[in-house]
């Protein structure tokens, strides 16, 4: 018999502070649930381009600390300009998002080159572009699957909401089931505090959420649902830890305030940064190819 480790729960931050999560992602839950359903297209691009301002805002301030100068405002630009020509173009599919990508490596350089010196200049051109692909270009994907149509799919609001829904059920049961019985460190140089115990209860998780949406995906077997919990699963999990490497590197606890018990606006992302282009090329190739 599992026993649950309360002791274990207080030294992983207490029962306030998950309390506060709760309530927090409760809220949070509501917000996404009428964004995603009841609100016009245009709303869930203007929300999700302004979710990645606030993550390029966040992770700007984090390279800052370590003396890293990058161009900002081309990063920004670039960075907002890859949702809203998404969201913008008639072919919300295709690749005008390259398109800035590539303006972007052009005027980087260019203004690189207009320096009185050159120091730093790989490292400052690598954190901006970097910056731009991992926030901006992979979160921009969930634009994409609100425009994906096809036969046998349920509509591109469905779609969204299955990615959210199985990559934050993950992170939930994940921080849950780790700060109840976890003992075993994943990766303690990286986060002490996530546990195998944890990673191996979010992948459950994951795959029970999936289940969860067979009424709404018929067409879809029931083993690739699993292998979909688990797929998305493991890959929002290594969102995860991604981003605690880089507050690890940066040597900040939390990316940003955006809501209490939360953290900020890549606290709340980091899952959904890798696994929203992996579901949508997934979607692409499997279901509408």
């Amino acid at each position: 018999m599992v026993r649950v480790s309360w002791a274990g729960w207080n030294r992983r931050g207490g029962v306030i502070p998950a309390l506060r999560r709760i309530v927090a992602g409760g809220g949070l839950l509501a917000g996404v649930a009428w964004v995603i359903f009841g609100a016009p297209v245009w709303v869930f691009a203007a929300v999700t381009t302004a979710l990645v301002w606030g993550g390029l805002r966040e992770f700007f301030a984090m390279v800052a600390r370590k003396g890293i100068q990058i161009e900002r405002v081309i990063g920004y630009a670039v960075g907002l300009s890859i949702p809203l020509s998404i969201y913008a173009s008639f072919e919300p599919t295709k690749g005008w998002e390259l398109f800035f990508i590539t303006g972007a490596f052009l005027t980087i350089f260019t203004l690189q080159l207009t320096r009185r010196e050159s120091s730093q200049a790989i490292v400052g051109i690598s954190t901006a572009l970097f910056g731009i692909f991992y926030i901006s270009w992979c979160f921009s994907f969930l634009i994409k699957l609100r425009f994906l149509e096809g036969p046998g799919l349920p509509g591109g609001a469905w779609l969204v909401a299955f990615l959210i829904g199985v990559t934050k059920g993950g992170d939930i049961g994940a921080y849950g089931i780790g700060s109840l019985i976890g003992k075993h460190a994943l990766i303690r140089r990286i986060s002490p505090s996530k546990t195998w115990e944890g990673t191996i209860g979010g992948l459950l998780v994951s795959v029970l959420v999936a289940l969860l949406f067979r009424p709404v995906l018929p067409a879809v077997s029931l083993q690739e649902l699993v292998g979909l919990g688990l797929l998305l699963g493991a890959v929002g999990q290594i969102g995860d830890l991604s981003e605690s490497l880089i507050k690890r590197d940066c040597q900040v606890k939390d990316s940003g305030r955006f809501l209490p018990g939360l953290g900020g606006v890549l606290d709340v992302l980091d899952s959904l940064l890798f696994s929203a282009p992996v579901f949508y090329f997934f979607v692409q190739h499997f279901w509408t190819g």
